[in-house]
């Protein structure tokens, strides 16, 4: 199966993390909440939270979403 680089597959707990590590320096940088930037993106807290601890696998839309709050380019992130 043929799978993107922005495309997380399931089973790829690597790429998960490192997105995740990127999101949470981005927060951080940003001195928001996770609670804010969810809010900010239109993703419930708790979701986003996972999304930041590599728990889930979100589709590219839901990972953009939290990159734009931060005002990066999702290249910035997802590279």
């Amino acid at each position: 199966m043929l799978y993107y680089p922005y495309m997380l597959n399931p089973q790829d707990g690597e790429i998960r993390k490192e997105l995740s590590n990127k999101l949470k320096k981005a927060r951080k940088k940003s001195y928001l909440t996770q609670a804010k930037v969810a809010a900010k993106a239109r993703i419930h807290d708790n979701y986003y939270a996972r999304v930041e601890r590599g728990e889930v696998n979100p589709s590219y839309g839901i990972v953009v979403r939290p990159i734009k709050t931060f005002n990066l380019k999702p290249s910035k992130i997802l590279s």
